[in-house]
């Protein structure tokens, strides 16, 4: 079946501020049955789930895991030999100092099955906040899809299905699927830190990670939609997957990113995914961030 990909467009939302951005087009333009489709990270910063890194100093284990266990050991070592990404062990072996500060956060909050992992830890996002602060996953991401789901349905009368998803992998063997990540949508087994990447590299990577939604769906479905978003969102322009994309998209380095540097490009936190009943031209709508 062939989608329709509806692109919502905001400026960027600030810690504890509200998702109206996001919903208030939504009311107007979804259908019924439609997916809408919200990255992890603005869910998380409206619920102000945002930690400065500044504020956790490194100790001995924490610089071993991001200098020694990440930068060289998986750098030169486990990541050539698994075969993971190119870029991903480029960027190991580009590892800077404040990796250290970043080690400690997750080792305290998430644990050290986690913290060994040497990249995207427990899915705090350090690319799309200010300063030296870093999202962590939202929390109860299941809740908050049936919430805004509610919102939409109480407000427009239009019965949208709402899932939340994060572009870290989910793995699959056989018919058991996996993801590092602390909480996935079931049947996905979550919260394995390091073992889910290691076992991933022998195995199944079959896309992003929905961590929540509004209604029962089959974990293939949800998997189809939540990748489509991420390879539409990997082509826009403005997209900061990394914190090596921040230089390049807002000529800033990440620890130097300001409030008024995020509001001046255009931010896509959200999409919705329409079933094209039947055939015809693929065509793209595009809903503009509102003018000051």
């Amino acid at each position: 079946m062939d989608y329709i990909i509806i692109p919502i467009e905001t400026d960027y939302i600030e810690p504890n501020e509200n998702l109206d951005k996001i919903l208030h087009p939504v009311l107007d333009i979804a259908e019924d049955n439609d997916y809408l489709v919200i990255s992890e990270t603005p869910i998380a910063i409206s619920q102000g789930r945002v930690v400065d890194e500044m504020d956790y100093e490194p100790g001995l284990k924490a610089k071993f895991l991001a200098i020694i266990w990440s930068k060289y050991i998986w750098g030169y070592f486990f990541g050539p030999l698994l075969g993971i990404k190119k870029r991903t062990i480029e960027n190991l072996r580009k590892l800077p100092e404040e990796s250290k500060r970043h080690k400690e956060v997750v080792l305290q909050l998430y644990g050290l099955k986690h913290a060994l992992k040497p990249a995207s830890e427990a899915g705090i996002d350090l690319s799309n906040a200010p300063g030296t602060l870093v999202s962590l996953l939202p929390e109860n991401p299941m809740k908050v899809a049936k919430k805004i789901a509610k919102f939409i349905q109480d407000s427009s009368s239009k019965n949208v299905n709402v899932l939340i998803i994060d572009t870290d992998a989910t793995y699959k063997r056989g018919d058991t699927y996996f993801t590092g990540l602390p909480t996935a949508i079931y049947p996905i087994k979550s919260n394995k830190g390091v073992i889910a990447y290691i076992l991933g590299q022998f195995f199944e990577n079959v896309g992003s990670t929905p961590l929540g939604s509004s209604m029962e769906i089959s974990i293939e479905k949800a998997l189809k939609i939540a990748n489509i978003v991420e390879d539409y969102q990997k082509q826009l322009s403005t997209n900061m997957d990394t914190i090596h994309s921040v230089s390049k998209v807002l000529g800033s380095d990440k620890d130097n990113v300001t409030i008024e540097d995020l509001n001046s490009i255009n931010h896509t936190p959200a999409v919705i995914i329409r079933e094209k009943k039947i055939k015809q031209k693929s065509e793209i709508g595009k809903i503009k961030r509102s003018e000051p």
